[in-house]
């Protein structure tokens, strides 16, 4: 009894995913999803700090078979994929706390570094481009960075600053030194137009 339930369930599931498979005309384009927040024509940067949020948002179009699902990933430029979530196929937006997410995958924590967004529905990243079906979008990309603390200006020092170069500059022999060089280049100077000025006569 349990068993011819179960075939008529799935002869069902089965014959509503057909009837709205053929409702959708050939000659319809793929479904696309827009960011619009980001924008996706520059890299966005975000802080990765307490309390800061990123907030992605997009619009469909041309979507005629509603996806189940949406999955939202974030991929490193070291190659290295974040799954961040997984949203009802209707969903248009989705706030991010990259600070939280760092906080609860210590073991995959996230880089400062430039990143591209994935997002797909249930068929997969590779599913191909079918009419009235969402293609996925993987154009967005922004970048994380962790801010530096705060040092106060009595406390700053040169990080490219040389001891030796600071002790050079200010050694009284290298001063003298220069001065000499200074005073030579100018007598020699005055004696070359004395020179110059005798063989004119």
């Amino acid at each position: 009894m349990s068993s011819a339930s179960s075939q008529s369930g799935s002869s069902g599931s089965g014959s509503s995913s057909a009837s709205k498979t053929s409702s959708i005309p050939q000659s319809a384009p793929a479904g696309i999803l827009s960011m619009t927040q980001p924008p996706q024509a520059s890299t966005s940067f975000f802080k990765l700090a307490s309390g800061e949020v990123v907030t992605f948002a997009w619009s469909f179009s041309g979507v005629l078979a509603t996806p189940t699902s949406l999955t939202v990933n974030a991929v490193g430029a070291n190659s290295f994929t974040y799954s961040l979530t997984s949203l009802p196929g209707t969903a248009s937006s989705y706030i991010w706390t990259p600070y939280d997410y760092q906080q609860s995958h210590q073991a995959t924590p996230l880089a400062q570094t430039t990143y591209s967004l994935q997002i797909f529905d249930e068929r997969g990243l590779s599913a191909t481009t079918r009419p009235g079906y969402l293609s996925p979008n993987t154009a967005l990309t922004f970048a994380l960075y962790t801010p530096q603390p705060y040092t106060p200006l009595a406390s700053w020092q040169c990080t490219v600053c040389s001891g030796s170069n600071s002790s050079y500059t200010a050694h009284p022999a290298y001063v003298a030194l220069i001065a000499t060089f200074l005073v030579m280049f100018l007598s020699g100077f005055g004696l070359l137009r004395n020179a110059v000025a005798f063989t004119r006569r």
